[in-house]
């Protein structure tokens, strides 16, 4: 029995609880002086808002192309626009609305020499076409989503007019990779998605063929952010190597979502996964206090 929600159809259609996967914008803020500025939040958050609103512009485009397979599903039957709740015709309104809107805050984010407005173009340009057609590629499907994030950590670097670390870009990656497979990993054991009713791509994976994927990409996300802490650029940037002691917070991350996606058969939103997951949440703050309280000790950057 799906629990329904109390949200107004226009406003469930958004997706907010989905745009924690924006807090990758702030990222790069984290690791710079700007941490501890107001217009270094200024710009990062309203960076942020941008691509709140592209997101949601994108959910609902797919909401709206894939409306008839969702309305066979047993759980995307109950959202807005599948159940009928949102008319086609507010959806589309909505959309517009919502691309407005990331344009315009977009255009007010600073990005150094260049204009933001290319961030978020170049995210909506890559969604529209894995909405169009390459959801419907096997492993690209994921890798595109992959590029997403990576460009989210990209855009806010631009933000706060800084060069993104290329380890940080690739743990991004790696990790965005990692999370899209064991979301397929969730999805397969639906029979729904296994016979391709909702996703033509998922008769095509396999759960041996995903585990050989999620494994070797769980160590990658680890190694790649463990040789980012401990690279000369980040010593030399931040005048310490004791971001090392952050990594035992990421390991615990990566190995308990893993639990929850093979002892515990979730994983198939991380978003919510995120918030309803007590450890996994703990997890995550105690990394961003234990980043922001080495970053203050040392005082320079």
């Amino acid at each position: 029995m799906i629990a329904r929600t109390t949200m107004p159809p226009f406003l469930e259609a958004l997706r907010p609880h989905q745009w924690v996967k924006n807090l990758l914008v702030l990222f790069p803020l984290f690791f710079t002086d700007q941490a501890f500025a107001l217009s270094g939040w200024i710009a990062a958050l309203t960076a942020f808002g941008s691509f709140c609103f592209a997101a949601s512009s994108i959910y609902l485009l797919n909401d709206i192309l894939d409306r008839h397979e969702d309305a066979r599903h047993p759980k995307k039957r109950h959202r807005p626009i599948a159940s009928g709740r949102l008319p086609i015709g507010a959806a589309w309104g909505e959309l517009l609305i919502t691309v407005a809107t990331s344009a315009t805050l977009a255009l007010l984010a600073p990005a150094g020499e260049r204009s933001f407005l290319l961030w978020p173009a170049s995210y909506l340009a890559l969604n529209v076409a894995y909405s169009f057609y390459l959801k419907r590629l096997v492993i690209v499907d994921c890798m595109c989503i992959a590029i997403g994030f990576q460009l989210r950590v990209m855009a806010g670097a631009a933000a706060i007019d800084v060069e993104a670390s290329k380890w940080l870009l690739l743990c991004t990656f790696f990790f965005a990779l990692f999370l899209a497979f064991c979301k397929r990993f969730e999805e397969i054991g639906r029979q729904t998605e296994a016979t391709g009713q909702t996703r033509k791509t998922m008769s095509e994976y396999t759960a041996p063929f995903l585990n050989m994927l999620i494994g070797p990409l769980a160590a990658l996300s680890i190694l790649s952010y463990a040789l980012y802490t401990v690279s000369p650029e980040t010593v030399t940037r931040h005048g310490t190597d004791r971001l090392m002691f952050t990594v035992p917070f990421v390991c615990y991350g990566v190995f308990r979502y893993l639990f929850l996606v093979y002892r515990k058969s979730e994983g198939g939103d991380p978003a919510k996964l995120l918030f309803r997951d007590v450890p996994l949440l703990l997890s995550g703050m105690l990394y961003v206090g234990t980043v922001l309280g080495i970053l203050g000790a040392t005082g320079t950057h």
